[in-house]
């Protein structure tokens, strides 16, 4: 290629050290500087004042002396913080997800479960308990109240409520009519720490680390006077620290419950000790709290089947892990659901409801739906 008079310049040829160059005759490179293929090593490109200075790629890593150019070097937060922010924005992204189902789907989602308990003599006929438990109700639960109400379908032998069916002072009427469909089957119940005051906002890391203060704060509920409407409205039997014999379903059941545990009310020495009613076919008993002196106690004493609730089943679960939190004196693998306990040289059964509801300032589950429960008690060599 002929670049015409005057090129190349006087002197030595282009590219060759100490060239000479003609008066006001200045060419400039300019390339820009690129990021090398190779992780961790970046390349810087040269700025040549002279075409004899021809741009050079220079890895940065290189140890030796550069004769011209600038050394770039790579942030550690390029090479670490876009990949945290991706993680943290799916974390943050997936928390919001799961708080969005368990505060708008699950926790309505209600669902019936069915156990079945081999606990009856040889040769007698099954005996369905619906077991409902934490209700929780405020006025305005329209779909839970509603959903209560179609539980009558079920054609119940035995209904047990075990506690903590109020949440607000002017719950009881709604309470009263959702539970008067089951009015026609015979019933049993005792009531929860949560029907003698109104649910208050409680620190989540108190609950989670089990240190939740039984000690009640809120205002008083009139439980007394709702336990008087439901017992005279549906004839069932109010067993706070009580015990009797009901005929169901032509078997007898000894019967028996406490006040709540959690709230230390229970008194154990009204309901315990020998029989003097004859012979039963059942031992049954209720406590809102499933706390390991009552289950222990019942034990003992021949219960073969304690009805509880108040656990929520943890409310929140953890895939493969299960409840975090017991919120009483039971382990957390037996809060929700059916169980074998053992105490005093004897072993029972323990059924554990997850309950229908939750406290009005957590209003949310995880992995663990909202219940009730139709338990068939069945001949005990039945599997």
């Amino acid at each position: 290629m002929n670049l015409g008079a005057g090129w190349p310049p006087t002197g030595r040829p282009v590219g060759q050290p100490g060239a000479q160059w003609a008066k006001g005759s200045v060419i400039m490179f300019f390339s820009r500087c690129r990021r090398s293929r190779s992780p961790g090593v970046q390349w810087v490109t040269t700025h040549a004042t002279r075409p004899g200075d021809c741009p050079q790629r220079r890895n940065v890593g290189h140890t030796g002396p550069m004769t011209s150019g600038r050394r770039l070097e790579r942030s550690p937060l390029r090479t670490w913080g876009r990949p945290t922010g991706r993680a943290a924005t799916g974390f943050g992204a997936a928390g919001a997800l799961a708080l969005a189902y368990a505060a708008g789907y699950e926790r309505t989602a209600y669902t019936l479960r069915r156990v079945v308990v081999p606990v009856l003599a040889q040769g007698a006929q099954p005996l369905h308990i619906l077991h409902i438990s934490d209700l929780h109700i405020t006025p305005n639960q329209k779909r839970k109240l509603a959903w209560i109400a179609d539980l009558a379908r079920l054609v119940p032998d035995l209904v047990a409520l075990t506690g903590d069916v109020l949440s607000h002072p002017d719950a009881d009427e709604p309470t009263l009519l959702a539970l008067s469909s089951l009015f026609g089957f015979p019933g049993v119940f005792v009531p929860g720490n949560n029907d003698y005051y109104v649910p208050t906002l409680k620190s989540p890391h108190r609950y989670l680390l089990s240190k939740e203060d039984s000690t009640p704060k809120g205002p008083p509920l009139d439980w007394a006077g709702f336990a008087k409407s439901l017992a005279a409205d549906s004839g069932w039997l109010d067993l706070t620290n009580t015990r009797t014999v009901l005929r169901v379903a032509g078997q007898r059941i000894d019967v028996r419950g406490v006040d709540d545990a959690r709230l230390k009310r229970d008194d154990l020495s009204a309901v315990l000790g020998p029989r003097d009613n004859g012979d039963v076919d059942l031992m049954l008993g209720l406590s809102h709290t499933p706390e390991p002196r009552v289950l222990d106690a019942y034990t003992a004493d021949g219960v073969a089947l304690t009805l509880s609730g108040h656990t929520h089943g943890g409310q929140i679960r953890v895939p493969f892990v299960g409840a975090l939190v017991a919120n009483c004196g039971l382990d957390r693998g037996r809060v929700r659901g059916l169980s074998r306990y053992e105490a005093g040289g004897r072993s029972s059964w323990l059924h554990v409801s997850a309950g229908l509801g939750t406290s009005p300032f957590a209003p949310i589950r995880f992995a663990c739906r909202p219940e009730a429960t139709l338990i068939t008690l069945a001949q005990a060599a039945w599997t």
